[in-house]
């Protein structure tokens, strides 16, 4: 295997090959897990956009589940962190002592990724995985609302006893793509102008080994036609050519009908992006596994009220400094946190003045404006609607 260089791992890497990431831009994401009610507004949008077909009825290329015992596929997590730990017992640790802003701002992963789990154990394959049971991909919401009681040392508000959340899912659109990466047919790929995976399906044999290699399961196969199909990012909304974006991009179906306003998209590798500014600046956006290996451009603002250790192993060890800038907001992130769900324009760039967020479209147009702090309007006593 190549050596390739992951920053959220802090450190070199084993990948089969030696620059699968986007030469352009890369697509990405940042949902904000505080702000979820778990309505599934971006699940049915997903579904009655892509995957109302036959054949694709279990295939829910967006969900939202609820942790720590919902999953779809059931228990893909927990599945995926076992196989690790069986390849390498205790391994999974950080040294959050090696901090570097640049290139290891959560520390240095000490452990295997599922690339070089594969490799130590010399499986002949290009990343340890399994292919879920028919069962297991039956029920996309199992488990909704269900609690745990976890007993949290010290518990504090805004940590709880009792406790859950909704963890929202697309495909990470990676840097490095399991699913790339096992494709014996190279039928994966990853786009040079966006960064976005897809499957050619021309190539595809339905040999399943991107679902057993996908460590978050976000590839599906498809049993009539026995291709493999995944989340596809929206692109044709991405390249601006729907007809409904008028020559524009905007954000994808899931993210445009969000209802919580938890979503915003843009280019994660693009400085001027509020992605960017989250991700790499603030760094109140965080990895989902990022021990996994494979860099996903999905990230999450992790939820205030879950006890740490839980966190930290879901989201890795800049949990913390994440938490304490998002309870405690700058000026800057009180901004880019209005300009979520503000639009359905892909926002390039930002501005952020002392009473509003400005968003500006890929040519630099501005495309939305909201206040940073709403207005609150209190009715003089005179004027009071009571009869």
């Amino acid at each position: 295997m190549a050596k390739v260089p992951n920053w959220q791992l802090g450190r070199e890497m084993s990948y089969p090959y030696e620059k699968p990431a986007a030469a352009g831009k890369q697509f990405s994401a940042v949902f904000n897990i505080n702000r979820c009610i778990a309505c599934q507004t971006c699940t049915m949008a997903c579904k009655s956009t892509w995957t109302f077909s036959q054949g694709q009825e279990f295939m829910w290329w967006n969900n939202v589940e609820s942790k720590p015992y919902g999953g779809y596929p059931q228990h893909w997590d927990m599945k995926t962190l076992a196989l690790l730990e069986e390849a390498d017992p205790g391994g999974q640790k950080w040294d959050a002592g090696k901090k570097d802003p640049a290139n290891a701002p959560y520390g240095v992963y000490n452990g295997l990724t599922v690339f070089e789990a594969a490799e130590q154990l010399k499986t002949g394959q290009a990343a340890i995985g399994y292919i879920p049971t028919d069962q297991e991909w039956s029920v996309p919401n199992i488990h909704e609302d269900t609690s745990t009681v976890f007993s949290a040392q010290g518990g504090q508000i805004p940590e709880h006893q009792t406790w859950f959340f909704y963890l929202q899912r697309i495909c990470n659109h990676c840097s490095y793509p399991a699913c790339l990466a096992s494709c014996p047919r190279k039928a994966i790929y990853k786009r040079e102008e966006d960064g976005i995976v897809l499957v050619d399906q021309s190539r595809c044999r339905g040999y399943r080994k991107c679902v057993e290699a996908c460590p978050y399961k976000k590839v599906m196969y498809r049993g009539n036609t026995r291709i493999a199909e995944k989340c596809i990012a929206c692109y044709p909304r991405v390249e601006g050519t729907d007809p409904l974006t008028e020559g524009e991009p905007m954000v994808t179906r899931c993210i445009s009908v969000c209802v919580g306003k938890i979503r915003l998209q843009g280019w994660v590798n693009d400085e001027k992006s509020p992605i960017n500014f989250l991700v790499h600046k603030e760094k109140v956006a965080l990895p989902l596994y990022p021990q996994f290996g494979t860099q996903p451009n999905v990230y999450y603002i992790p939820p205030r009220w879950v006890p740490r250790q839980y966190l930290r192993q879901m989201f890795g060890p800049g949990v913390d400094e994440a938490l304490a800038k998002y309870a405690n907001p700058s000026h800057e992130l009180l901004g880019v946190l209005q300009l979520f769900g503000a639009t359905q324009k892909l926002l390039a760039s930002y501005e952020i003045t002392e009473d509003e967020a400005i968003g500006f479209n890929t040519s630099g147009r501005e495309v939305v404006r909201v206040p940073i702090v709403e207005p609150v309007i209190v009715r003089p006593p005179e004027r009071l609607n009571i009869t």
